[in-house]
């Protein structure tokens, strides 16, 4: 508590230099160095040199220190003991967290081989595919992290952490998982922590668990005091025989010794305060007039501990018997302990209840009855009730019958008489025939003896005995009792034997009381308070007793006499446990010596005395508490402490059990150790186990730290106002060491916080790292000074992350000596690990900086910075027209463009920077070589149809072009795959219409899967590419109608036209132009670009409309030149052509003698096939239903426009029978068959066709009249049964 130096004078010298010897001196200003001295000096006793000097020192200096550092512990270990056997202030706290058991690098490992089993399938456990994702994911990023090897190894990481990053990881798996029915989410992850528990269990023993719960139990709450011996002997490194010896000496298990040790230390600490401020030797405070409020606070401490210590519940003898509280006057009542006004005790404040056992066991040498008469015994305490035993016969007088009697009376007086029935007629009582006065006291024996018994005069039983035991149990505040003389001043004025007896009426009062014979309450009392008592020489003039010894007051002297040594060393050691006195009574040597019987002394406190002396310990026990260094001690126990609990087997992060927590602040409470001064010790200690790579709970400091602000800066968080100078500069000290560390743990927040465990730190630290950039407790931080170190430590943690991530990539070396392509997919590789990297800032970080989003966001910029050095190092390797760096281009868009911060920052602007001209070369020459492939490909297209890729496939990447040279060569040919097949559609267009779809669709979406983030750039490359799109398809349309054109022209004109294949092909081509042109070249760029693009996207449809329309047309035409070459066949049967004549005779003069063919038949059904065929081809090939109808509609409508304007220009003919036969016949299945094909009917009853068939029928029905049954069936009615011909 205060150094020896400045508060001991010469009065207490030679207990003084043997506390210093004890002790080493305490360092004056112990800051982080001496902090660190002191724990090599006190590494344990099994540590040879714990020197803070070098290590090349002399052997025995090097045995001085370790002989000195055990001395230390020996005297710390008693102090701690004596807190533990005794407390008063403190108790242990049953609210603290539980710490879980920690994890170590053999568990570590097993976890491994356990999860590595379970995704090898070598487990029996069943998981479906996600789980086991989630577990290859869990084990590769998270188990198999250096961070985490590095955090297990320093202590700080438990089974509940792994549990609770596994809970985290698949708590976003799972809300991204579909919806199932009957299957709720919380309910697959329930089963998925289970399966995690199985696997984390492996084969382990279930058997196990209960005994780690046990010791589980046993180290995390409430301990017993045997169990805090046990581990502050393991704490202080105290063996086994020496607790034993210090157990005994310092009778831990005398509640009394350890209170009256208590009022001794207490009476010493303000013997303490007063003699400073009489002398004025105070330490040096901030200001000067806090010396005389140190002397109150000194005061004020020791008072509230002796409220403390006289609030514990003081036993009472007996059920009926109350202690009257006693009170004291609320000012520094307890610095005047001589005051006897002050404390009134009454005879009735020390009354006293006992109990008391009277067994009667037997009677002997009973003579003057017959054996066969009955005999009884009745007891009686007087004052009370009487009881009696059962019958017996005089023969066999013997009974063992127990009475239970309780009294007030300290020196009662019992009764015991012996009764036979009487057998006269007339008696009225029964007969006496002995009885036993006894006056027992709770010193007399307890075991059964024989008393004479007094017998009536004449009895025959003149040696009649009875056999009893008395035992009269002493109340627990009853401290001591016996016969002793005594002379006093003020009470016992006459030298007399009186029975006394030493009360406890409280914690603090004590009375000595005389008592008389069957009196409850004292005679005499004198309280002990203020009195000191000790061993003095015989006084010739008082004639009574042997063996002397006193006890002095101001004003007052009462001497005391015993018969023996051993009762006045008892009667001493009782009294001097109740007056509080500091002074311990020794007895002279001689007297030591004298024994009434001739003997040694045995007692059992002699025996310890003697023994502890002979192992050299004495000194330690006699120690004065008061005039020890209790700083440096408690410094050295809570150090000692610290290092136990850190290497135990859980993971406490600084935090103590509950046990030492109770021990400490019991220390803290009862040796007066500043509040102040015990936080600074302990934020030292923490900061340095931080410093070397354990995990300390940033809350914990913060706590700490924060009491020794409030101390610092006057806002008395213990009470205390003073604050001394040391207090201050070390508290300067360490807030800049503190401040230090908060920086270079926020600079490595992904080692020294991986994976955000332990949960809440980083944000607990960043919260600590303001309140220690605050100048004082009263005015904050402004939020911008705390963004600016946080700025600068985010901008050394950018640094650190790239510096390992390289370092674990290896990627220096790569940089200087590989190939471009290795270069290339290195930084890859380091590109996927930087993403990684910020994801888990994101996901486990981002939550502490959530006060400053925006410092992540330039922490991340700063990250991607240092990422540049080496991606534009590894991209200006590669060589020129090169596309192979897209990849990296794609991956790190992707990222960050969906990153709200980091979307257009300045990294993603110089990646955009770098790819601009590579996205832009590779369009133009992506154009050039499309142009190119369709030029050529048209020259030399056979016009086969081809399957359909493009629209199966729109998602197919674009063929790389590898080192395009400056000629532009085409894209090399694609061989379709055998797995295509399955997607393959109807036959379509020509080959190089196909693949001039699927490179612009593949070139297009190779564009879109950029995600370009630069909205001008990007709408830019998206008309670009529309622009392009509308162009190679114009050109395709127009080189596809001059090869139609041409086809159709090397067409025949007769019947036996058949559509080609290419033809329909060609048709094809333009069928699948207008829908790609729908998605290839339509802009979805709403209103930017206005009527301009509109029109110049409508005039590509329009080019596609008018080709179709031309082709169309072209093919009708065809068609109906077919069908006027049958016509122009049937004009040569016109009426009065000479040609018709002859035929006309021809046929008739024939047909008398053979069968002659029906003249027209055949080429009606040549040409019906021909119309019928080419309907199926255009149908089965063409893919377009709508061109088809149009295509049907015109050729139908043409085709009857032909018949007409042929009959309208023999209007004034009459028609000859072969041809109105053909004509009926030609019209009635050419509507059947367009009907049947799908023309609607406004298009097939048309005028025209109304026309012809009225003139058709008119013919008709002039040729049967004419010519008979000329017409052979054929007519133009529709319910006409006519074979298909």
């Amino acid at each position: 508590m205060l150094d020896p130096s400045s508060s001991e004078e010469d009065s207490d010298e030679g207990l003084e230099e043997e506390s210093r010897a004890v002790l080493p001196r305490a360092p004056p200003a112990p800051g982080p160095a001496p902090a660190r001295e002191g724990r090599r000096e006190a590494q344990g006793p099994g540590s040879p040199s714990p020197s803070v000097h070098s290590e090349a020192r002399d052997e025995p200096e090097g045995q001085l220190d370790a002989e000195q550092e055990r001395r230390v512990r020996l005297q710390l270990y008693v102090l701690v003991v004596r807190c533990i056997a005794h407390p008063f202030n403190a108790k242990q706290p049953t609210d603290m967290a539980r710490r879980q058991q920690k994890l170590n690098k053999q568990q570590l490992q097993l976890l491994k081989e356990r999860f590595q089993a379970f995704l090898n399938g070598e487990t029996q456990i069943v998981a479906d595919e996600a789980f086991c994702n989630a577990v290859r994911s869990y084990y590769e990023v998270f188990l198999k992290s250096d961070r985490v090897a590095r955090m297990v190894q320093s202590g700080g990481c438990s089974a509940n952490d792994f549990r609770e990053v596994f809970k985290k990881n698949i708590e976003k798996r799972v809300r991204s998982l579909p919806e199932i029915d009957g299957l709720s989410k919380e309910t697959v992850l329930s089963s998925w922590i289970a399966k995690y528990d199985a696997i984390y269990r492996g084969e382990e023993d279930l058997c196990k668990q209960p005994n780690r719960m046990a010791l589980s139990a046993v180290s995390e709450l409430i301990l017993s005091k045997e169990q805090l011996y046990e581990m502050f002997q393991q704490i202080l490194g105290i063996k086994k025989l020496e607790h034993q010896l210090l157990y005994n000496a310092c009778q831990l298990d005398n509640a009394d010794e350890q209170a009256a040790q208590i009022r001794r230390e207490l009476d010493g600490r303000l013997q303490l305060a007063e003699k400073m401020a009489k002398e004025r030797k105070f330490p040096k405070f901030i200001a000067k007039e806090m010396e005389t409020m140190y002397i109150e606070e000194l005061r004020s401490s020791v008072n509230l501990l002796m409220a403390n210590l006289e609030s514990l519940p003081v036993s009472k003898g007996g059920p009926e018997f109350k202690l009257q509280k006693l009170k004291r006057s609320q000012n520094s009542a307890f610095l005047d302990i001589g005051d006897e006004n002050e404390i009134q005790l009454s005879k009735s404040d020390v009354v006293l209840s006992f109990t008391l056992e009277i067994v009667i066991m037997e009677v002997q040498g009973l003579k003057s009855v017959a054996p066969n008469r009955i005999v009884y015994c009745t007891m009686e305490v007087e004052g009370g009730e009487k009881l009696q035993t059962d019958q017996a016969e005089a023969s066999r007088p013997q009974w063992g019958t127990q009475g239970d009697f309780t009294t007030t009376h300290p020196r009662p007086v019992v009764k015991v008489k012996l009764f036979t029935e009487s057998t006269g007629v007339l008696a009225l009582e029964d007969k006496e025939l002995g009885r036993v006065i006894l006056y027992p006291t709770s010193n007399s024996s307890k075991s059964a003896e024989l008393h004479r018994m007094i017998v009536p005069k004449n009895s025959q039983d003149s040696d009649l005995k009875i056999k009893l035991a008395v035992r009269m149990d002493k109340p627990p505040h009853m401290k001591h009792s016996g016969y002793l003389y005594a002379i006093g001043q003020k009470v016992w004025k006459r030298w007399k034997k009186r029975y006394f007896v030493l009360v406890q009426v409280s914690q603090y009062t004590f009375a000595m009381c005389s008592y008389r014979e069957k009196k409850s309450e004292p005679q005499e009392l004198m309280q002990l308070e203020g009195y000191t008592v000790d061993y003095t020489d015989p006084h010739p003039g008082l004639q009574g007793g042997r063996m002397f010894f006193n006890a002095v007051k101001e004003g007052d002297t009462v001497i005391f006499a015993s018969d023996d040594e051993q009762d006045r060393i008892l009667w001493v050691q009782a009294m001097y446990r109740a007056t509080g006195q500091s002074y311990k009574p020794i007895p002279a040597i001689q007297a030591q010596k004298l024994n009434p019987k001739g003997g040694a002394l045995h007692t059992d406190a002699q025996l310890y005395a003697d023994r502890f002396q002979k192992h050299g310990m004495d000194e330690f026990i006699s120690a004065n508490p008061c005039k020890l260094d209790h700083a440096f001690l408690f410094r050295l126990l809570q150090r000692q402490t610290l290092d136990h609990r850190l290497n135990d087997s859980y993971s406490c992060l600084g935090w103590f059990s509950p046990g030492q927590v109770f021990v400490l602040d019991e220390y803290c409470a009862r040796y007066g150790v500043r509040g102040c001064h015990r936080h600074l010790c302990y934020l030292t200690e923490l900061m340095e186990h931080s410093e070397n790579g354990a995990v300390i709970d940033p809350t914990l400091l913060h706590y700490s730290f924060a009491f020794c602000a409030s101390h610092v800066h006057g806002n008395r968080p213990d009470g205390i106002g003073t604050v001394s100078m040391e207090e201050k500069e070390r508290f300067e000290e360490i807030k800049e060491r503190l401040c230090f560390l908060l920086e270079n743990q926020i600079s490595h927040f992904r080692y020294c916080f991986p994976f955000g465990r332990p949960e809440g730190a980083l944000k607990a630290t960043l919260s600590l790292l303001e309140r220690v950039l605050m100048k004082d407790i009263a005015s904050p931080i402004p939020a911008e000074e705390v963004k600016k170190v946080v700025r600068k430590c985010l901008e050394k943690a950018a640094l650190i992350n790239y510096t390992r991530l390289t370092e674990y990539a290896k990627i220096e070396e790569t940089m200087n000596q590989a190939s471009p392509a290795r270069k290339l997919e290195d930084i890859l590789h380091l590109a996927e690990l930087c993403i990684e990297v910020l994801q888990q800032n994101e996901e486990h970080h981002a939550e502490a900086f959530a006060w400053w989003p925006d410092l992540l966001a330039e922490h991340a910029e700063k990250f991607w910075a240092l990422f540049t050095v080496d991606m534009d190092t590894a991209l200006e390797a590669q060589p020129q027209d090169s596309w192979d760096s897209f990849p990296l281009f794609q991956l790190l868009n992707n990222f960050l463009r969906n990153d709200t911060l980091l979307c257009n920052g300045k990294f993603h602007k110089h990646l955009q920077e770098i790819f601009v001209p590579l996205v832009v070369r590779y369009v133009d020459l992506m154009e050039s070589s499309i142009a190119q492939s369709i030029h050529r490909g048209f020259e030399q297209e056979t016009w086969q149809p081809v399957k359909n890729i493009a629209n199966s496939l729109p998602n197919v990447a674009l063929p790389k072009v590898p080192s395009l040279p400056l000629n532009l060569p085409q894209i090399p040919s694609i061989s379709t795959p055998s797995w295509m097949a399955p997607l393959y559609e109807s036959t379509n267009g020509s080959a190089t219409s196909e693949d001039l779809f699927w490179k612009l669709d593949a070139l297009q979406m190779f564009v879109l899967d950029l995600h370009w983030p630069e909205q001008e750039f990007a709408h830019h490359l998206e008309q670009r590419l529309k622009l392009m799109a509308s162009d190679m398809i114009e050109a395709c349309v127009k080189r596809t109608r001059t090869a139609f054109e041409l086809k159709l022209q090397k067409a025949s004109k007769t019947t036996d036209l058949r559509i080609p294949a290419s033809v329909c092909t060609m048709f094809n081509v333009l069928v699948d132009a207008k829908k790609q042109s729908t998605k290839l070249c339509a802009l979805d760029g709403g209103q930017e670009f206005g009527s301009q693009w509109q029109q110049y996207h409508s005039k590509i449809d329009d080019l596609i409309d008018s080709t179709v329309k031309e082709i169309i047309s072209m093919l009708v035409s065809k068609f109906v030149a077919v069908l006027e070459g049958v016509l122009s066949k049937l004009s040569r049967y016109d009426e009065g052509t000479f040609f018709s004549s002859i035929l006309s005779f021809t046929v008739k003069a024939a047909a008398k003698y053979v069968d002659v063919p029906k003249p027209g038949m055949d080429l009606a059904d040549t040409y019906i096939m021909f119309v019928r065929q080419n309907q199926d081809i255009l149908r089965e090939k063409v893919n377009e239903e709508m061109y088809i109808e149009k295509l049907f509609d015109q050729w139908y409508s043409s085709s009857m426009k032909v018949i007409c304007v042929w009959l309208a220009d023999r209007l004034d003919l009459q028609l000859h029978i072969y041809q109105l036969k053909t004509l009926i016949k030609i019209v009635k299945k050419t509507y059947r068959d367009f009907r049947l094909q799908g023309v609607l009917e406004g298009t097939l009853n048309s005028k025209t066709y109304d026309t012809l068939h009225r003139r058709l029928t008119v013919e008709e029905a002039t040729a049967s009249v004419s010519e008979g049954g000329g017409l052979q069936g054929i007519t133009m009615k529709d319910s006409d049964e006519e074979e298909e011909g």
